[in-house]
């Protein structure tokens, strides 16, 4: 049974919680233990208990962010001493990216990340299959035979410096939230104005990427833009993208950049559990099968992007 160490910031906690879950199976095989700091109990001391448990683990989870790398205690002193242990051959570290940051310049940054590609969790357009993919790369490093034994008679310490640190309390903090309409509708809005620089933004690199094709983005008015792809001159795919209309509280793809704001092939609609505002897909046959994922604003602007790319892929 191999035990796996999570170095997170506070700040990335709901984030840690989710990868817990994503981890259930494999603890429930008798695959894996897992230990974070909240697992220290009242009267324990705290630093001790983070040196036993770090100099222990055979997989160490670095999950990384802006928050993470600018934390003393996460990237001085836990980092510092993951990457030891890593590079003596004593431990495994994976390097989780939770959110953007700059990440590639670190000690860490020459080791394989997941998610696949380094693609930051929070860019997926389902965070449930991000983590899925960081849980196979958890096993995928588990199964490695390259590690060997740790030292045992003398082992370094790690919480070496004065920090300040939070006091023991459960990770079971997760309570039931509520969202009004008004909390709907700006994630409606939002998600809307970040599809709008998302086709731009992809317009522009997809021409400047290819010689043989160009782009064309059009603005019409606040809740409406069309995209156009062309190669050598010959359109070859084309869409128009609405936000409300006669479909309510919509974003709309029709692959016509003409057609009618009452018409579409595929239509997302604002949708919320406990924890999330998310996106639904109504799921039509050419946008493949996303009608039970609950995306996020980046992961739609990427669904309704994968579309338009269809005829060139």
């Amino acid at each position: 049974m191999s035990k796996i160490f999570f170095s997170y910031s506070h700040a990335d906690e709901e984030l840690a919680d989710m990868l817990q879950k994503h981890l259930a199976a494999m603890k429930n095989n008798g695959l894996i233990t897992t230990w974070h700091d909240r697992c220290i109990r009242a009267g324990d001391e705290f630093g001790h208990e983070i040196d036993k448990n770090l100099n222990d683990a055979d997989v160490i989870l670095l999950l990384i962010s802006s928050d993470f790398i600018a934390s003393r205690y996460c990237y001085e002193i836990e980092m510092t001493r993951a990457i030891e242990r890593h590079e003596a051959g004593e431990a495994r570290v994976i390097p989780v990216i939770l959110r953007p940051c700059d990440w590639h310049d670190t000690p860490f940054g020459k080791l394989l990340a997941a998610p696949k590609d380094g693609k930051p969790v929070r860019k997926w357009p389902d965070l449930d299959e991000a983590f899925l993919d960081v849980v196979n790369a958890i096993k995928a490093g588990i199964k490695k035979p390259d590690m060997k034994p740790a030292p045992q008679p003398a082992k370094a310490k790690v919480a070496s410096a004065d920090v300040v640190v939070d006091r023991p309390r459960s990770a079971n903090l997760r309570v039931k939230k509520s969202f009004t309409e008004a909390d709907k509708d700006q994630f409606l809005d939002d998600a809307f104005d970040l599809m709008k620089r998302y086709f731009e933004n992809s317009l522009t690199e997809l021409a400047e990427r290819y010689d043989e094709l160009s782009s064309r983005f059009r603005l019409i008015d606040a809740n409406r833009f069309t995209a156009a792809i062309y190669r050598n001159g010959e359109d070859i795919a084309r869409c128009k993208i609405v936000l409300g209309g006669m479909f309510g509280k919509t974003i709309t793809y029709s692959a016509n950049d003409q057609a009618s704001d009452n018409s579409c092939n595929e239509s997302l609609s604002i949708d919320a559990d406990d924890q999330h505002i998310y996106l639904s897909a109504m799921g039509m046959p050419f946008g493949g099968n996303v009608s039970d994922k609950k995306l996020t604003a980046e992961g739609a602007a990427e669904y309704y992007w994968s579309i338009l790319m269809q005829p060139l892929q």
